[in-house]
C-alpha cells in the first residue's frame, strides 16, 4: 500500500524541559521509524487545535527520540506548552534540505544565532561535534535580550569546553550579575577568529537579526555563497502544494529551508 504523505506518525512526550519563561524544550519518542538531517523540518500536530512547521533541536545520531525546542507565540504553540510528558503529538516529515555538512569540511564555521533561532542551529552544533575532527573551527556567536532569554544556558559551558569550539554569548540588556557581553549580537561579530578565505557563516534568528547579521558577514569579507540562512517561512504543508512559504522562484519547504545568500541576494522582501 502506497505510504500516506499527509498522515501524522504519533509522537509520545517524553520530558519537557523549560528553558526561558517563554520557551520549552519537548523530547518525543515516535512511534514508527524516524529520522531527520541537521537543518530539516518536520510538521507538528497538536491533536484538536493545529499543524505547525517546527525544526529538530537534538542530535541527528539519536533516532529513538528528538528534540523540538518551541516558543510559546501563538495558539499551537500555547496549547503545546501546556502538555505534559506521556501526551502524544503527530509528527510528518522531514521535509527541506538541510546543511550540506560535507560543504563545510576543512573550513572555519561560524554560527550566528538569536533567541529561539539557536535550536535549529543546536541540531547542527551537535552534527559538527560528532566529527568535529572534518572542520577547522567552530565559531558561536549568539544573542538574546536579556540573560533570563538564553536558550540551552545551562549546557552552553559543556559546549565551549569541545575542542576546536569558540563561544561568545552577548544580551541586548543586561543585569547586575551578567558578566557577559552587552549589546546586539552584531556587536561580537568584530574580530572573529576565522580565516574568512577559507570560512562560512550560518545564521538563525528572527527576520530583522538575520538581515542585519548578513550585512555584517558581508562587509567583513564573507560571500554571498559562504552565507548560509534557514528561512523558516509559512511552511503549510511541507510539500511544495500550499505555495504559503514561496520565496521568490523558490519554496522554503522543498528548496530549503536552508538557502545560501548567493541564492536570495536578488529577491525582493527575502525578510518579510
Amino acid at each position: 500500500m502506497k505510504k500516506n504523505i499527509y498522515r501524522p506518525i504519533e509522537a509520545v512526550i517524553e520530558d519537557v524541559i523549560t528553558e526561558t519563561p517563554a520557551i520549552k524544550t519537548f523530547v518525543l519518542r515516535p512511534k514508527e521509524d524516524f529520522s531527520f538531517r541537521t537543518g530539516q523540518f518536520v510538521e507538528m500536530t497538536v491533536p484538536g487545535v493545529g499543524e505547525g512547521p517546527f525544526t529538530p533541536s537534538s542530535n541527528p545520531k539519536i533516532k529513538d527520540r528528538f528534540d523540538l525546542t518551541v516558543m510559546n507565540v501563538g495558539c499551537i504553540t500555547s496549547k503545546l506548552h501546556k502538555m505534559k510528558p506521556g501526551e502524544s503529538l503527530g509528527i510528518r516529515g522531514p521535509y527541506g534540505k538541510g546543511y550540506p555538512l560535507d560543504t563545510f569540511k576543512g573550513k572555519d564555521i561560524l554560527i550566528v544565532g538569536g533567541g529561539v533561532g539557536l535550536a535549529p542551529l543546536r541540531s547542527l552544533l551537535f552534527s559538527l561535534f560528532n566529527d568535529i575532527d572534518d572542520y577547522n573551527k567552530v565559531v558561536l556567536r549568539c544573542g538574546a535580550r536579556t540573560p533570563n532569554d538564553i536558550v540551552y544556558k545551562n549546557v552552553i559551558p559543556e559546549w565551549a569546553k569541545t575542542k576546536k569550539t569558540d563561544i561568545v554569548i552577548s544580551v541586548d540588556v543586561g543585569e547586575p550579575s551578567w558578566k557577559g557581553k552587552v549589546g546586539l549580537v552584531t556587536t561580537i561579530l568584530n574580530d572573529l577568529p576565522v580565516n574568512l578565505k577559507n570560512a562560512v557563516g550560518i545564521v538563525c534568528g528572527p527576520p530583522i537579526m538575520m538581515k542585519f547579521v548578513t550585512l555584517k558577514l558581508l562587509d567583513l569579507g564573507f560571500k554571498p555563497k559562504d552565507i548560509y540562512l534557514s528561512m523558516e517561512k509559512n511552511m503549510s504543508c511541507g510539500l511544495g502544494k500550499c505555495g504559503h512559504c514561496r520565496v521568490g522562484k523558490f519554496y522554503a519547504c522543498k528548496d530549503g529551508p536552508v538557502f545560501t545568500y548567493e541564492e536570495l541576494k536578488d529577491i525582493h522582501d527575502i525578510w518579510d
